[in-house]
């Protein structure tokens, strides 16, 4: 199977470029519902994970150990702007378990919100890792290891057992074995799990629909999917679509965008899970497709539509801040 067209982008009357991906759409009984393109597709679904990482935090107890909140939940399982918002929290995080910044080992980068980098820079301030996008996922490992007794110098690397718990809660939840597993690097160091689009999307629905899952876990979950939808700004952060989205679906639904075009979301109301991969890796096209699955769906109310609208036919601007052109959804998807 091949690729579908899912963007089109016009400049003018002209077709200027198009986006072409893969949708998935799965109930937690691991049925798939609807497709476009190869649902097949084995893909990285990089920052996507991060809800399924933040598992073994609250599994081993780790996130009572150490008073977590809502907030604090919710920022483990951020790609984060780097506002005070979230450096704030994250250092809280660090703090409570007697850590510090120089024990995160995700590298640096500069802060993604240019107020925040502008103002780094006026007053002579370090970029440190704690401005990385993924300090939320790195704090919340980090707390997880020292609350285990467990080494915090090492704990990225794929054979360290705060790994093994996440790569475990990740195949049961998608239904893939370990063994079966590709294993990549991310940006930030960790280990990225490779599988089929249609596992990623059905590990979105048993979190979105936790019944069949074991107590214990039902109420991981629970606590994760509420967390990011009760504190969605430091998930993103300021004109973050993944904030955005939640926030106007209002407890419904929760969403993670992952780096090289991939987009998962989870609904409470049906169960669903939706996962999305661009195949050129261009994030520009996530957001329309995303809302064009839920309209086709059936999902969004009107107004729901209208407050998402930007996101769903995002304007091409000149440097005069002038509309030329914009990204329309061009496909349908298909019953399975």
């Amino acid at each position: 199977m091949t690729t579908e067209i899912l963007v089109k982008v016009t400049r003018g009357d002209l077709v200027e470029s198009i986006h072409r991906g893969h949708i998935a759409v799965v109930n937690a009984n691991g049925e798939l519902l609807y497709g476009v393109g190869n649902p097949d597709e084995v893909i990285y679904a990089r920052s996507s994970m991060k809800p399924l990482q933040s598992i073994p935090i609250v599994e081993t107890g780790a996130a009572d150990n150490f008073n977590f909140d809502q907030a604090d939940l919710s920022i483990t399982c951020a790609s984060h702007n780097g506002e005070e918002q979230h450096t704030v929290k994250v250092q809280s995080i660090l703090d409570r378990a007697e850590l510090s910044i120089s024990d995160l080992q995700c590298g640096t980068h500069n802060p993604r919100w240019p107020d925040t980098y502008e103002a780094l820079i006026k007053r002579g301030g370090e970029v440190t890792p704690i401005y990385n996008n993924c300090s939320g996922k790195h704090s919340g490992m980090l707390v997880t290891a020292k609350h285990m007794n467990e080494t915090t110098i090492d704990y990225y690397k794929l054979d360290h057992p705060v790994q093994k718990r996440i790569i475990e809660a990740i195949s049961e939840l998608t239904e893939v074995p370990v063994a079966e597993i590709e294993i990549g690097i991310d940006g930030c160091g960790l280990p990225v799990h490779g599988m089929p689009l249609k596992n990623v999307a059905l590990g979105f629905a048993k979190m979105a629909d936790s019944r069949s899952l074991p107590t214990k876990r039902q109420e991981a979950v629970n606590k994760i999917t509420t967390a990011m939808m009760e504190e969605p700004e430091l998930i993103g952060g300021t004109d973050h679509f993944c904030t955005d989205f939640m926030r106007i679906l209002d407890g419904r639904m929760f969403a993670k965008d992952g780096a090289e075009g991939v987009f998962c979301i989870g609904d409470k109301e049906t169960g669903i899970g939706i996962a999305i991969k661009i195949e050129d890796g261009n994030v520009r096209a996530t957001y329309p497709v995303a809302i064009e699955v839920l309209s086709q769906l059936g999902l969004l109310s009107d107004l729901q539509k209208k407050q998402l609208r930007k996101y769903h036919y995002p304007q091409l601007l000149n440097a005069r801040k002038e509309q030329i052109g914009e990204l329309s959804p061009d496909f349908t998807l298909v019953r399975s």
